[in-house]
């Protein structure tokens, strides 16, 4: 056991996937199905971390607050400091708050402001035969929502979008030269950041409105229940986990359309389908791949033993890939029900923007296919996926559209 690297905040995944190569970025579910099939609780010693691929697993992990925690006390990030990095009684009392956002009755208010921004989106491309769906819809569409959810202008949108980048960004590889870059960028973005957000914060408590950083600043002021060191971390998080979710899920659903013949023929003279299908494209292509927990008391998974203070990688991809739990588990179903998929997590750290998120991708994916009679992959067509990072998706989707 490399110790030092028991709570090693940042890792290589391409490093801890043996290596992949460009297109396999995209690609790794021939690697979940190995590990799997032979490896279905694995210890890197590379790495130095648990990593685990099955469903129930998984499942199980994320459901025992009290064996497995998502607090690493090494963390010095503020993503590390905020909600997704804390356990009860804290994680209960800020969610509580924050909860209040995010409730069926005020996603429904929500709802005609979404469709209106993405058809406003769709209009600025109307006369082009071919767009790219990550820079024209899906990187767009969910920035300018968590931006007027926040409160803050989304004339930074370019700017929210590089440092959403690098802080869900990873290491790409473990050689002192790429660490060290790194963490230089992750401290440049988490102090540009930062100073982004006191200065709003600050504006902010000078007239307080309805929007969610006002809601938490009420709370820090009234209740105590968070404090004003913990706001930024929060605003970070929900600026990061408000879009980059969102994009991919949607870069996501249209790819995996288009692999799928006649999927997008059927979706357009059913749009009832929209649902179904988004909920598929969370479990086909999860957005999140890979979670991270930190074993708090022994146990035993899988029969191997993980011991208190080890940390463990939990694989969503390859969970929600559990030929175990899903028949044709590598088909892309747009009718599949049930489809209990673990996209957002599980337990008490399910995702808190899911609502929004599926709200988001069923309002867009709807505007879309209604717009086009056809979508198609041009001529030379190439994957151009995400590299080195914590979520999964890709950097452009370029399409013909009719």
């Amino acid at each position: 056991m490399k110790k030092d690297m028991k709570e090693k905040e940042f890792l290589p995944l391409n490093e801890i996937k043996g290596g992949l190569d460009k297109v396999d970025a995209y690609d790794p579910f021939s690697w979940y199905e190995e590990m799997r099939k032979n490896s279905p609780v694995y210890y890197d010693k590379n790495t130095g971390v648990w990593n685990v691929f099955l469903y129930e697993d998984v499942k199980r992990i994320l459901s025992e607050k009290e064996t497995f925690s998502s607090h690493f006390s090494s963390s010095k990030f503020s993503i590390g400091k905020s909600l997704i990095n804390q356990d009860p009684p804290k994680h209960t009392e800020v969610r509580s708050i924050v909860n209040r956002t995010f409730t069926p009755r005020v996603m429904k208010e929500w709802e005609p402001r979404i469709q209106a921004i993405a058809n406003e989106l769709l209009q600025r491309i109307d006369e082009k035969e071919q767009i790219d769906i990550y820079r024209d819809f899906a990187h767009p569409l969910p920035i300018i929502v968590i931006s007027e959810l926040l409160g803050v202008p989304s004339k930074y949108m370019d700017q929210f979008k590089h440092w959403s980048d690098v802080l869900v960004s990873s290491p790409k590889s473990s050689n002192k030269e790429d660490m060290n870059e790194f963490l230089t960028t992750r401290e440049t973005a988490e102090r540009e950041l930062e100073e982004f957000f006191q200065t709003i914060i600050a504006e902010k408590r000078k007239n307080l409105s309805n929007d969610l950083i006002s809601i938490l600043i009420r709370a820090e002021e009234e209740t105590l229940k968070i404090s004003e060191k913990e706001l930024v971390p929060f605003c970070n998080l929900l600026l990061v986990a408000g879009n980059e979710t969102t994009t991919n899920l949607l870069t996501n659903a249209v790819f995996s359309i288009l692999e799928n013949k006649g999927f997008y023929n059927e979706l357009r003279n059913d749009l009832s389908l929209v649902p179904s299908m988004v909920e598929e494209s969370l479990r086909y292509r999860s957005p999140a791949q890979v979670l991270r927990r930190k074993v708090i008391q022994n146990t035993e998974i899988g029969g191997q033993q993980l011991r208190k203070g080890e940390t463990v990688l939990v694989w969503i991809g390859s969970a929600n890939r559990d030929e175990n739990k899903f028949n044709d588990a590598s088909m892309f179903d747009i009718h599949r029900k049930p489809n209990p998929h673990i996209a957002f997590g599980h337990g008490i750290h399910f995702c808190l923007g899911a609502p929004l998120a599926r709200m988001e991708a069923i309002i867009g994916m709807t505007a879309l296919i209604k717009k086009y009679s056809s979508i198609s992959f041009p001529e030379g067509f190439t994957i151009d996926p995400i590299e080195n990072s914590a979520v999964y998706g890709l950097k452009s989707l370029s399409v013909h559209v009719n």
